[in-house]
């Protein structure tokens, strides 16, 4: 039966080739959920210009051949920490990473959580994009600090970094109690008042949306309906009769903003974009108008993940983005840079087309759409100049020639990952970031003890055996040992070996560099594995003298340096 709407007309690709290059087809029913979340009618999308005055700007290129380290910022505590990495083990790491020759720091997302309980763990799953989690505060280093008594909740809060495990219900206890003492006593900055009006209607709203979490949750679909839009009258009348309050909200993110222009000013900081935000929280609460009903992005099946992937996380509607100039984008691409030296924008093919799976579907039965590629290319061209920041692409996955094309043409930087690649390191290509492993794989420690292949076995994820098997023995041949040599020799060698492609950038992670075993985080799990909770086993302070994180950075820098 012939469709009355033109599934081409809209964007909704039919048909894909999968990650074995096999065509692959979406069920008729995926279609046409995708087609009526839309609104798509057979006249066929509204007419829309195309972005202008960007064309010619390419993304700014990185400065020069450069090593640098991946950490899980939460992950990288020190003994002054209060249970989680914070801004300034950022600004000590950063020190100590120059000090060994490194030029960047990649970073998880510090994108923002409402500061409510309880907190969800995941960097890739925040309520916004545009704001900075306020866990990531180093409390001592807030203005004012020290003429409050914080010292009982702060011996309290220290003596979380004794669990491996991080409770970030505990942490933000912990900050807000002492936080909230200090704003007691705060009596104004002009420095605050002038980021304020810099932030404008966006901040205002956020922290208004922080103000309404406090009482009604942090998922706006379960708010009372006269709160689940913004600007109604109900909304604004609790920013009228709430406006102390408000003003604490706006005031944490300037705190966190002092501390993160601190801690950039030692090496490139690279953050990490997320590619979307919870469907309940404030980025969802604001552009709601724009965004898919009842569909969810993720990624179809391939080899290392044989089921695909749900995320969970909203979809815009490309047409409605377009209609609206693009403004939720550029707005989280110009926050993503704020004092960044480089941005990661994970899931990069996803500027070209997302895979949209629909509510109760199984991963599998997703089927891609595509959007405005080259509008979206345009704005991070501009946002990238302004910024004097290079852009790496994560176009790992099932995509197409043109695609990594057109990334390349506008000089955002590929990516290239040890696990996925069959070549020696000195045959990636220049304009690239290479790396031996991500947060989503294997550690070198947990791939070569076959730790991390029993873990997936025993959750029941389906993993390629003789495909890791594959990629472990690769290691050994890149590492140039045998395969039963000590894990130290291959994390080494391996790192060396890496260090002499011709990518103007690779980095190592602070996991590879002590021998951890656990990656921070196992796709396809929620409570069956600790996913984004897990601390390094060793402070800061430790890492900085370990034998073993010192001959790999020694070893990454004499790759760069030949």
């Amino acid at each position: 039966m012939r469709r009355p709407v033109d599934p081409a007309a809209w964007g909704v690709q039919v048909e894909y080739l999968d990650a074995h290059g096999e065509p692959r087809a979406a069920p008729d029913t995926t279609v046409d959920a995708v087609l009526e979340a839309m609104g798509a009618t057979p006249d066929g999308p509204p007419p829309g210009n195309r972005r202008s005055g960007a064309r010619a700007l390419q993304c700014q290129a990185p400065p020069r051949r450069m090593w640098g380290w991946a950490a899980q910022l939460y992950a990288a505590r020190s003994l002054s920490s209060w249970g989680v990495g914070d801004l300034m083990d950022l600004d000590r790491l950063a020190q100590w990473a120059r000090s060994k020759g490194a030029g960047f720091i990649l970073i998880n997302p510090l994108h923002a959580a409402v500061p409510v309980l309880p907190q969800n763990p995941s960097p890739y799953y925040p309520s916004s994009r545009r704001f900075r989690n306020v866990l990531y505060l180093r409390i001592e280093e807030v203005p004012g600090a020290f003429d409050i008594d914080i010292q009982s909740i702060a011996a309290t809060a220290r003596a979380l970094n004794t669990e491996r495990r991080i409770d970030r219900n505990a942490v933000l206890r912990h900050k807000l109690d002492a936080l909230g003492r200090i704003w007691d006593a705060f009596r104004g900055d002009p420095r605050f008042d002038d980021y304020v009006a810099e932030q404008g209607e966006p901040l205002e709203q956020w922290a208004l949306y922080c103000v309404l979490a406090e009482t009604h949750g942090q998922d706006w679909r379960e708010w009372p309906a006269p709160y689940q839009r913004p600007a109604t009258p109900e909304v604004v009348h609790v920013f009228m009769e709430h406006h102390d309050r408000v003003r604490f909200h706006q005031w944490l993110q300037w705190l966190l903003d002092l501390q993160l222009e601190q801690a950039s000013a030692h090496v490139d900081v690279m953050h990490d974009l997320a590619v979307g935000f919870s469907p309940g929280g404030f980025d969802a609460w604001s552009w709601q108008s724009l965004l898919a009903p009842g569909m969810s992005i993720g990624a179809p099946p391939d080899e290392f993940n044989t089921q695909g992937q749900a995320w969970g996380l909203p979809a815009f509607d490309p047409w409605k983005l377009r209609a609206a100039n693009y403004k939720p984008f550029a707005e989280t691409i110009r926050a993503g840079v704020r004092y960044a030296g480089a941005l990661r924008i994970d899931h990069a093919l996803g500027l070209a087309r997302l895979y949209w799976v629909p509510d109760g579907a199984p991963p599998s039965e997703g089927v891609y759409v595509q959007y405005p590629f080259e509008d979206l290319l345009d704005i991070i061209a501009v946002e990238s100049q302004a910024a004097d920041a290079y852009v790496v692409a994560e176009d790992l996955g099932t995509t197409s020639p043109e695609i990594l094309d057109a990334l390349a043409e506008r000089g955002l930087l590929s990516y290239r990952v040890v696990w996925f690649e069959d070549g020696e390191p000195d045959g990636y290509p220049r304009n690239a970031m290479a790396a031996v492993t991500t947060h989503d794989l294997p550690t070198v420690a947990g791939l070569w003890s076959g730790r991390d292949l029993k873990v997936q076995e025993e959750l029941e994820l389906q993993p390629n055996v003789d495909g890791w098997e594959e990629v472990r023995s690769h290691l050994a041949h890149l590492a140039g040992t045998s395969d039963d040599a000590d894990v130290e020799e291959v994390i080494v060698g391996v790192h060396g070996a890496l260090a002499r492609a011709p990518s103007m950038l690779v980095s190592g992670t602070l996991d590879d560099a002590i021998a951890v075993i656990e990656r921070p985080n196992m796709p396809g799990t929620i409570d069956e594995w600790p996913n984004w909770s897990l601390a390094l086993p060793l402070p800061l302070e430790d890492i900085e003298v370990h034998p073993l994180a010192n001959r790999v950075a020694d070893a990454l820098q004499r790759g760069r340096a030949g």
